[in-house]
């Protein structure tokens, strides 16, 4: 393809299987829980394209990890079968007579990754067009390899992104969003990381270690303060500098300080010794 960006989203080529986990059978995702960690793999090969049966099951996955409350982090990432992280959302879910399912099941997932207590680690080895860069946009902590790119190609279909409208500007500014959305040039694995919107960049061979080095320190910590912690960032994202301030002190005192991790946390210090942590 001269370009794969444009191509794959405007045609739905998938292979799917199911996958049962957590009691519940997922034709186009995996879901496993082990060593506090839920991993969530999309798994739609070729190119992770979104369609509205993906995204309901992306939705209740990470909405069932909520009773869960040994797992401290999600991993979110594509399957080694698939050549993109997610090539956007199917052609034939974005007509005129499927646009309000589709935007509500995107929706949904993006208010399941916003709203989960859970810190969201996404890794990017692969290009990331149109719904998939919103998707990737959302993640907590992105690791990114040299293959990831990031695109809103939806002007040259004649169409807005209008999630990434909203969230591009908050992460890398709203010049530099314009240019995204308005021109629909790819941004480079490197310009993401200028740019803020990806956290890390490591060479495709290192992936493996550096994630496992990300969710080990994450995975180390309190579960409640890591919930906290998450909360008073989101919860305060746009506000006015004094009414955030206000809301973070306010969460500081009225919840973080009701944690029994918090106070094992205090008298650690004091006692020069390593927290063990209650997760309560």
């Amino acid at each position: 393809m001269d370009n794969p960006e444009q191509e794959v989203i405007l045609k739905d080529e998938t292979a799917s299987r199911g996958q049962e986990g957590e009691g519940v059978v997922y034709k186009y995702i995996q879901l496993e829980v082990s060593e506090n960690v839920a991993r969530l793999t999309m798994n739609r090969p070729p190119y992770n394209v979104l369609t509205i049966d993906m995204m309901e099951e992306m939705s209740r996955a990470i909405e069932k990890l909520h009773e869960h409350h040994q797992v401290r982090v999600i991993l979110l990432r594509a399957s080694s079968d698939c050549q993109f992280f997610s090539a956007g959302v199917a052609a034939e879910d974005s007509r005129p007579d499927r646009a309000f399912q589709m935007l509500e099941a995107l929706q949904a997932v993006f208010r399941s990754m916003l709203e989960t207590s859970k810190p969201v680690v996404t890794i990017v080895n692969g290009p990331a067009i149109g719904g998939g860069c919103e998707l990737a946009a959302l993640g907590d902590i992105i690791v990114a390899t040299p293959k990831a790119r990031f695109a809103q190609p939806e002007i040259r279909l004649g169409v807005f992104p209008p999630l990434a409208s909203v969230i591009l500007p908050h992460v890398i500014g709203y010049k530099r969003a314009l240019e995204m959305i308005l021109m629909g040039e790819p941004l480079s694995a490197q310009e993401a990381l200028r740019l803020g919107l990806v956290s890390r960049m490591v060479p495709e061979e290192s992936l493996n270690a550096e994630v496992n080095k990300i969710l080990d320190k994450i995975t180390a910590q309190s579960a409640p303060v890591l919930e906290t912690s998450k909360k008073v960032l989101y919860d305060t994202i746009g506000l006015p500098i004094g009414e955030a301030l206000k809301k973070s002190i306010n969460i500081f005192l009225n919840q973080l300080m009701d944690l029994d991790d918090a106070q094992e946390g205090l008298r650690a210090a004091i006692e020069n010794r390593k927290p063990v942590w209650k997760n309560r």
